[in-house]
C-alpha cells in the first residue's frame, strides 16, 4: 500500500501584495483574472487569464500582482503525475481553462457541488494536455502513466530499471526510454527518481520518520534520503 496523494483547492485573489516562500508539494496555478507575476527559481513569468503554472515541491518562488490585482485557481497537491507538467510551459488547453472556471464557480457553493470538487483535482491533471498526440502517437500502444508509478511505488524495495518498466509497459527498453523523454519530459530512470523522492516527501509531510521514511522509499540510509530532499 502507498499513501494516497493529498490535494488542496482555492480561490485565491492576490491583491495588490508580494510573497516568496518554497513548499515542499506541487502548486499549480491557473489565472482566471488579471496578471499574476512570478519568478521560480529565477525564471520569470506571467500567468494571465487563461494560462497556467506548475510550481515543483522545494522550489522558491516570488509573486506580486500587479495594480488590479489577480484571482487565480490554486491546487497545492502531492500527486507525482505534476511532475511531468511543472518540467513544461503552459498548455493551451481550452478545457483545462474551462474546467478552472467551473471549479471556481464551485467553490462559491462548496456543498451542492461537492462531488465535482472531490474530482476536480484529477481532472485538472487530465486535462493539462501539455503535448497532444499526433496521428502516428495516437496509433501506439498507450502507456498508464499513473498505473505504472503505483506499480513501482510498491517495489521501491527492488533495485528498479529501464528495462523492468518497459516491461510492465509491454515496451522494449528503447521504446519505453524514448516514450519517457516524448510524454514525460525526462529520462526513464530521472522519471522514477522524480517518483522516489515525491513519496518520500509525502511519507514526511504526513509525519513520518526519516528513518522510516527512507526504508519504505528505498534509501540506502536517513542520510542519503536527507541529502535528496535537500537538493
Amino acid at each position: 500500500m502507498h499513501t494516497p496523494a493529498t490535494h488542496t483547492l482555492a480561490l485565491r485573489d492576490y491583491g495588490h501584495s508580494h510573497g516568496s516562500h518554497a513548499h515542499e508539494h506541487f502548486q499549480v496555478l491557473i489565472g482566471l483574472d488579471g496578471v499574476l507575476e512570478i519568478e521560480v527559481e529565477g525564471r520569470g513569468a506571467g500567468i494571465a487569464a487563461g494560462e497556467a503554472q506548475v510550481v515543483a515541491p522545494g522550489d522558491r518562488h516570488d509573486f506580486s500582482a500587479q495594480r488590479h490585482g489577480a484571482v487565480c485557481l490554486v491546487l497545492d497537491t502531492t500527486h507525482a503525475g505534476w511532475a511531468r507538467c511543472a518540467a513544461r510551459a503552459s498548455p493551451d488547453s481550452p478545457q483545462l481553462h474551462t474546467l478552472a472556471r467551473y471549479l471556481a464557480q464551485c467553490m462559491k457553493q462548496p456543498q451542492a457541488s461537492a462531488l465535482a470538487l472531490q474530482h476536480g483535482p484529477a481532472l485538472l491533471l487530465e486535462a493539462w494536455n501539455p503535448a497532444p498526440a499526433s496521428s502516428s502517437d495516437s496509433r501506439r500502444r498507450r502507456i498508464d502513466w499513473p498505473l505504472l508509478a503505483d506499480w513501482a511505488r510498491a517495489r521501491w524495495h527492488q533495485p528498479l530499471a529501464v528495462a523492468d518498466l518497459a516491461e510492465v509497459a509491454c515496451l522494449s527498453p528503447s521504446q519505453f526510454a524514448q516514450r519517457c523523454r516524448d510524454e514525460q519530459g525526462m529520462g526513464a530512470m530521472q522519471w522514477l527518481r522524480s517518483l522516489r523522492l515525491a513519496h518520500a516527501r509525502e511519507l514526511r509531510l504526513g509525519g513520518l520518520s526519516v528513518a522510516e521514511t527512507a526504508r519504505r522509499t528505498g534509501y540506502r540510509s536517513p542520510s542519503a534520503l536527507t541529502a535528496a530532499l535537500r537538493r
